[in-house]
Order: C-alpha cells, then structure tokens, then sequence
C-alpha cells in the first residue's frame, strides 16, 4: 500500500527494531470512577519499519455502517486478527508477550487478540466510544494500543459527553492502556485534523473475548 505523507521519525529510522523495557518506565494516569490510561512514548523503538511491514502485509479493508437513515464508509480501514500470536511483524508477537506478563498480575489473564487500524490522513477518525462489546461491558479489563507513523491525538472525557479531560499524541511506537473501568466509563476518540498528516496504524490488543 502505497501512503503519501508520511514522515518518518529521524531519531527512530537509526534505531534497530525492539522493545524498550515496561517496567519503571509507563506513566499512569489515575481517572474517575476507576479508571486509568498507562503512556509509554517510544516503547517500540525503530517503529518505522513495523509501520511498512503493517501497510504492505496487513489486509486492510473497507467497513460500511449504518448511520440513522443511511449507509456510510468507516472513515478508516481496519483489520483483525483472533490470534495476537500471529501478527505480521516479529516485534508485534514479542510486545503482545511483554504486555501480558507486565499486566497479567491486574489483568488476570493474557492478551489474546488485535484489532488494526489505518488512518491514512487526517480526514479518518473514529468518534467517541468506549469498547463495550463483549465483557468489556459489564468487567474491567485492558485494551492496550501500539501506534506507528505520525502522531495523532487519542482523547478521552466521561461517558455521556463533556468536555475532554485528556488527550495523548500517539505515534513512532508509542504505547498506550486504557484500563480499570475505562470501557465502562470513559470514552476515547481519534478526531478529525486539519493538519498535514502522514499515515498513522494502531494494533489494539485485546483480552479474549473484549471488544
């Protein structure tokens, strides 16, 4: 697949392609009603090579949904797989082992799927939602997000709307969870930006049966 704008982070193409530690290094955000987001920039470093791996390898597809009256494009392509095991880029299979054993003493269990998302440029998103299908809606959980190409601006605000109480610029492998009660309770979107972006691909890592 063939994406123009990108612009690969300096810093990050001299880097070889791996994981820096998790431990003593993610931040956390304490939000209400018990939730919490963890942040970790630059987690996998050398993250331009996955972003071309994930734009040539994985099976990007349309999504068309009914919005009221309507059937409309998903502005964004999307892929999943059930198997976190089986991800295209060797890196991707080890973060997804870094990340259950890091968490697995909260989570109580492993993450086991991924979910991929490609927005191409500025103009795709995804609006406000939380992931609720699934025992997300009714059990606190983990979804944890790796985010290659150029930044874009993930933001959050309580469920039922008002205004945005946090947002996180996510690019060049930076890591993000959202844990506790924060499907539940919080809402997170991508919006929309008028700036000149270059492609931007999260892998959404899931428990089994959250999505």
């Amino acid at each position: 697949m063939s994406l123009v704008g990108l612009q690969p982070s300096l810093l990050d193409v001299a880097l070889p392609t791996r994981l820096g530690p998790l431990a003593g290094r993610v931040r956390r955000t304490e939000l209400a009603h018990g939730a919490w987001v963890d942040h970790l920039p630059g987690w996998v470093e050398g993250s331009d090579a996955v972003l071309d791996t994930l734009l040539a390898d994985v099976p990007w597809r349309h999504e068309r949904r009914r919005m009221y009256d309507r059937v409309v494009d998903v502005p964004r392509l999307v892929a999943w797989c059930s198997d976190a095991r089986r991800l295209p880029h060797p890196v991707l299979v080890e973060a997804r082992a870094a990340l259950s054993g890091h968490y697995r003493p909260e989570l109580g269990e492993d993450f086991e799927t991924a979910g991929c998302c490609l927005y191409r440029d500025g103009r795709d998103s995804v609006a406000w939602h939380g992931d609720t299908v699934g025992r997300g809606s009714t059990h606190d959980t983990m979804v944890a997000i790796l985010s290659f190409g150029s930044p874009r601006t993930l933001a959050l605000r309580p469920r039922g709307g008002g205004p945005t109480a946090l947002e996180l610029a996510l690019g060049h492998g930076d890591l993000v969870v959202m844990g506790g009660s924060c499907q539940r309770t919080w809402e997170h979107a991508v919006p929309k930006t008028a700036r000149a972006v270059g492609p931007r691909v999260s892998v959404q890592l899931r428990p089994a049966g959250v999505a």
